[in-house]
């Protein structure tokens, strides 16, 4: 089994933590995800999504211009961020001095004020992998998610600790491949298209 993993693109509003926020892509990160669909869009036979417009509307387009199945799958929707939804790095730093910065060092253990655990977080990426694995839905599978998840998400893949996860870099519309063999996952590839 194949699965790429794919960050959405440019949001309208500049760089912000969103987390649960609906903000809609840019035209130019709808372009950029096109760059990446354009890769893969004869081998995907299935499109798993999560809820937030910014994924799940340009999966619903694709799975109909190829006319293959698309999933909403909440467990792989963006951290709840709380108090730091809608705020840039520098606003959430000048109400939370310190927190954001040790957040990003090393995530482990922390919730941001209000809002989801990591170790939450973590859980629901690792039962959607889980039954990902299982039920093995198809040959070869999209996933459209954030940042947040799907760094949690090859972190779980790669047997890091969740502090892995603050290490990998993952722009918009980031796509990383996965190859599942035997029942070993491995990250052939992380790029972008």
């Amino acid at each position: 089994m194949i699965v790429d993993i794919l960050r959405h693109g440019e949001l309208q509003g500049g760089v912000r933590y969103r987390g649960t926020q609906n903000d809609p892509l840019t035209e130019h990160g709808r372009s950029q995800m096109q760059a990446v669909w354009a890769n893969i869009q004869h081998e995907a036979e299935l499109i798993i999504t999560s809820p937030l417009s910014r994924c799940a509307d340009i999966a619903q387009t694709w799975a109909t211009q190829r006319n293959i199945e698309y999933r909403i799958e909440p467990r792989i929707a963006e951290l709840n961020y709380g108090a730091w939804e809608g705020l840039t790095h520098g606003e959430i730093e000048a109400a939370y001095p310190g927190i954001l910065a040790a957040w990003r060092t090393d995530p482990t253990g922390m919730t941001p004020p209000n809002g989801e655990s990591m170790d939450a977080l973590q859980q629901r990426i690792i039962h959607f992998w889980d039954d990902l694995l299982t039920n093995k839905p198809a040959a070869h599978i999209l996933v459209v998610g954030h940042s947040g998840s799907l760094r949690m998400l090859l972190t779980h893949i790669m047997g890091l600790p969740v502090k892995a996860s603050r290490t990998l870099n993952m722009p918009y519309a980031s796509w990383s491949r996965v190859q599942v063999q035997q029942g070993k996952s491995e990250v052939i590839f992380q790029g972008k298209s």
